[in-house]
């Protein structure tokens, strides 16, 4: 039976309307990416690239002993994964990952004090093996609901009164599948919301994200939101989750990668409204260039082409003369090589 629509959500003392959130994902969410995002809207809570708590605290260190000027003392300076975060617009959740409490309660603080973000979440649900095998981190420590719960306490309390959520998969396999226990413990411990993944950690993202098996965690929770993620395509597809299944929000990450505007599209649907066409060839054109461009002021052309290079596949997808594009742009090795092909393949006849 289809329920009636939310139009926002509360995680701890902060509204999300509306209830469509943008998913962290490694080497694509930065702030580039999120500045796309906020052009069009429709994104309730923006999330960044996971950051590596570990990476933070030796980073950390060094400051304190003097061999590195603070982080985020200047543009230069700045980690990678943290560009853009101190002095962007919010709502904006970061996302953290690591197994040691101790590490995370020390990022989790400078995020919440420092840096005043919207909310701190923690990564149970990364099935990468450098982070899940070889780190013992994200997807592994859903065999451990004890110790999920025991890192959510600690980071709850020293980023209070910014609510820290928790993302995770259903399980590692299918024959562990312990959503519902983590559930608990995330809830127990002071989370202030779960974002449950449709698959297990084994699957990585292969097969289909299981929205019956997402349903199931709702009962294991007493009063926090729970947030559906996994195979939304469409703009409808992210309403039809909403409307079918006991979930307060849902979170849209790879579809967002080629068509950025589906966040806005969601909104409008959700407010009964007919969405904004999708911009034109050009138009998608120009909005690849301005993701460009602010890559360039922050690294430099090299770099920029570099990372570009995989982006731009993204932009290209269902779009005529795609697979000419993505042959072309994975080669691309200079500035005005980028601009050629750019120019040339994604909206020929200009």
């Amino acid at each position: 039976m289809e329920q009636e629509l939310k139009q926002s959500l509360r995680i701890g003392s902060v509204t999300i309307s509306p209830p469509v959130l943008s998913a962290p994902m490694a080497g694509y969410t930065n702030y580039a990416f999120r500045e796309i995002l906020r052009r069009f809207g429709g994104v309730g809570l923006i999330a960044t690239e996971m950051i590596s708590a570990r990476a933070f605290h030796y980073m950390k260190r060094e400051v304190d002993e003097g061999t590195l000027s603070r982080y985020g003392s200047s543009q230069e300076e700045e980690p990678t994964r943290l560009w853009g975060v101190r002095d962007e617009e919010r709502p904006l959740s970061v996302q953290i990952w690591d197994n040691s409490p101790e590490t995370l309660e020390e990022l989790a603080t400078t995020l919440a004090h420092e840096f005043h973000v919207t909310v701190v979440d923690l990564n149970f649900g990364c099935p990468a093996p450098a982070i899940a095998k070889r780190s013992e981190s994200g997807s592994f420590l859903l065999k451990n609901p004890e110790k999920v719960g025991e890192i959510v306490g600690r980071v709850a309390r020293a980023c209070f009164p910014t609510p820290v959520t928790a993302k995770i998969r259903l399980g590692v396999t299918s024959d562990t599948i312990n959503a519902y226990d983590v559930a608990q413990a995330v809830e127990c411990a002071g989370g202030a919301a779960l974002t449950v993944h449709g698959r297990t950690a084994k699957q990585m993202y292969m097969g289909s994200a299981d929205w019956d098996e997402i349903a199931k965690v709702r009962s294991a929770l007493k009063s926090i939101p729970l947030i559906g993620n996994g195979d939304i395509k469409t703009a409808q597809e992210a309403v039809d989750k909403l409307a079918a299944f006991p979930v307060d929000a849902v979170m849209i990450g790879r579809s967002a990668l080629s068509r950025p505007w589906i966040f806005r599209e969601v909104s409008q649907l959700l407010k009964g409204e007919t969405p904004t066409p999708e911009p034109t060839l050009s138009e998608q054109r120009d909005l690849l260039l301005l993701h460009y461009n602010l890559l360039v002021e922050r690294y430099g052309e090299e770099i920029a082409v570099r990372l570009m290079r995989r982006y731009a596949c993204n932009y290209s997808k269902g779009r005529p003369g795609g697979k000419i594009f993505r042959d072309r742009i994975v080669r691309v090795k200079t500035h005005t090589e980028f601009l050629q092909v750019v120019s040339g393949c994604f909206c020929p006849g200009e």
